[in-house]
This record gives C-alpha cells, structure tokens and sequence, in this order.
C-alpha cells in the first residue's frame, strides 16, 4: 500500500487531529513496522463513542497495515474508582470492552489486546513511571487529569497523581509510535511527545479522534462565546455510560435507540454543536453512501441525501425538519447495529459480560 493511502486511512474522519502530518508522513518513511495503540478504562456498557468510534480507528490502522495495540487499563480504571473500585468487576467490564469491539468488526487477527496483569509485574515499566514522573510537576500532573475524567476542583487522592505517568509509560512500554486516542486524552499525549526524547526514547505521533456529543441540551445555550467555556459546557455533555441518557449503546434496542433519538436535543437549523447532525456525519455517513428521509407527501416526500454536506445544508436551509431528520438516523442506526445485538445474543460469553455491566452500579 502507498504511503497517500495509509495517511488517509489514519486520517480518515473521525480523526481530528493529528501532532502533526509531517511527523506523521516521516514516521511512515522511516518506519518498517509502525505500532498505534488506544487504551481503555473498562468500567461499564459501551456507547457509541467507545465502541463504533474507536472501532473505525481500529479499523482504519488495520486496514493501513500498522499494528493495533488496544490495553485493558483494568488499573487505570481502578484508580479511577470506576465500578466502585471492584477489581473482579473491573477485569469482567474489559472482557465486555473486548467483545463489543469484535461485535463492531475490529479484526481480532491484525489487533493485540493488552492485559495489564503480566504487564506490571515488570521492574521496567515502573522504571519508566518514575522517569516520567520525574519531568512532571505536580501542579501538570492535577492539570492533566481531565484525561481521567476529572476536575482539579475535585477533591482527590495521591493516586490519581499516578495517572498521567502510568498512561504515558505506557506509550514506551508497549513500544508505540501512534497514540490513538479521543481528544480529551490530549494532554497525556503532549507529556509523551514532551518528554520522550528525554528519558530515553522517541516522540510520539498522536492521532486524536473526535468524541460524540450527547444527546441533550447542554446547560447553557446558545454555548458561550469565551472558548473555555464552551470547551466546559460541551464536555459535561458528551455521550457518558454514567449518564445514560446522554448515550446510544451499542446493543440498545431499536426501540430504545428511537426513543432516545426522538428526545435528543437537536436545534432547528443548527448544524454545529447538534448532536444528531454529529451521528450523520461520524457514524451514518461512514456506513452509507446516502440517508433516506421519510416523510409524508404534505411535508415535501421522501428525500434522498447523497452526502452530508447535501444534508447539511437542507438542514441549515430549513428543507429537513428536525423531527424528520431523528427519524432518518434512528432508523440508520438501528440497522447499522444489527450486527452487534445479533453478536451479544449469540455469543454466551459475550452476553454474560453484558448482563454483569447491566447489573453494576456506574459510579462515573
């Protein structure tokens, strides 16, 4: 394969960023066997983030022949008190994550699913925590926990301090040149390309994809002007398993993916910031050449879109109603996700893990 196409594909939407494509291109030059990697606080059901959006990145890296590395930070999840800090709880959550992304098409045959069971019994991997740490200050180590989902007003334990470190000896760890991860992991990321070089190893390359929106209004609306919070006001409703009526899960019902559709929030007219137009463009669009809209002969017949920009712009022109447009990705959606609740009914092991995640109490 051609050094264009293997760009495009790790490029491919819904990648958002990348640091940055001429580090990306000479990386593919100079490298005979590149290794991305995600990884994964286990710690409940999986939305349509976590599993269809990390799932095309998968996909893109395998299709482009680099090798995919996908860690079960059962730990990190751990020190995050997620599932209440159950440990038992933690490692059946990852076997779940695992199922999800096989239900979803990743190729069990060109990944490597990490455990880190093994992984930390290793003196070297703790050598390198304490390298890292050692270029951190403490005050950076608070600012980057938003990568765990945290505030620095939150109050929390010396614990948490180990975070950022341990997510960046990763990267060296497992011998990766492409972090793939969401872009609220971007701070732990410029750690690693900070410091790399330093302590002894290479510069990184991040990939950052795109994090769905949730599915209700955020709490200030029209979003504020002053980029910090707008940045805050859009995080504290992007799709969460703990809030479950921010999330489509992969697996819900086509009923439920419906009725969640019907109630989302999404503004006439509005094209940015709308949570349905942001299911078109990442997940229908990728999947279907086109989005067929039905509706009655008074309200203008069915229409056929060829494109997102074709349905953007009926949609910011007034021409596709909301409620039309919500019934046009729900019914998408429901046939895009056949495979995976085909995947969990089938598989005994997969819908064992499933049934223990339903029944845990998300603590966040």
């Amino acid at each position: 394969m051609d050094l264009e196409r293997r760009m495009e594909l790790i490029l491919r939407p819904p990648t958002d960023e990348v640091l940055t494509r001429d580090a990306l291109k000479e990386l593919l030059q100079s490298e005979s066997k590149p290794v991305a990697y995600n990884g994964f606080e286990p710690s409940g059901k999986v939305h349509l983030g976590t599993g269809v959006m990390c799932a095309y990145k998968m996909k893109d890296f395998a299709e482009a022949g680099i090798k995919f590395k996908i860690y079960l930070a059962t730990w990190h999840a751990w020190i995050n008190d997620k599932l209440g800090g159950d440990r038992e709880l933690i490692k059946k959550a990852a076997l779940h994550f695992k199922h999800s992304w096989i239900a979803l098409g990743v190729p069990e045959d060109k990944v490597e699913f990490i455990w880190p069971d093994r992984l930390y019994d290793d003196i070297e991997y703790w050598d390198t925590v304490v390298k890292v740490a050692k270029e951190m200050t403490i005050a950076r180590g608070v600012r980057t926990l938003e990568i765990a989902g945290r505030k620095e007003s939150e109050g929390m334990k010396i614990s948490s301090l180990l975070y950022t470190p341990m997510q960046v000896a990763d990267i060296f760890h497992f011998g990766v040149h492409i972090p793939q991860l969401g872009m609220d992991q971007r701070k732990a990321n410029v750690v690693a390309m900070e410091i790399g070089e330093k302590i002894g190893f290479w510069k990184p390359v991040p990939v950052h994809h795109h994090l769905l929106q949730g599915l209700v209004k955020p709490d200030v609306w029209p979003l504020p002007a002053d980029p910090a919070a707008k940045k805050e006001a859009l995080s504290a409703v992007k799709m969460s398993k703990s809030k479950p009526n921010t999330a489509i899960f992969i697996y819900d019902s086509p009923e439920e993916i419906k009725s969640k559709i019907s109630k989302a929030f999404c503004p006439e007219k509005e094209v940015e910031n709308n949570p349905i137009v942001d299911l078109a463009k990442h997940i229908v669009f990728r999947e279907r050449e086109s989005l067929t809209v039905k509706r009655p002969d008074k309200f203008g017949g069915n229409l056929e879109l060829q494109s997102f920009e074709e349905m953007k712009t009926a949609f910011s022109g007034g021409k596709l109603h909301p409620t039309d447009l919500k019934n046009a990705v729900g019914d998408s959606l429901v046939e895009i996700l056949e495979p995976v609740r085909t995947y969990f009914a089938k598989n005994k092991e997969a819908a064992e893990t499933k049934a223990v995640v339903e029944a845990a109490k998300i603590t966040r």
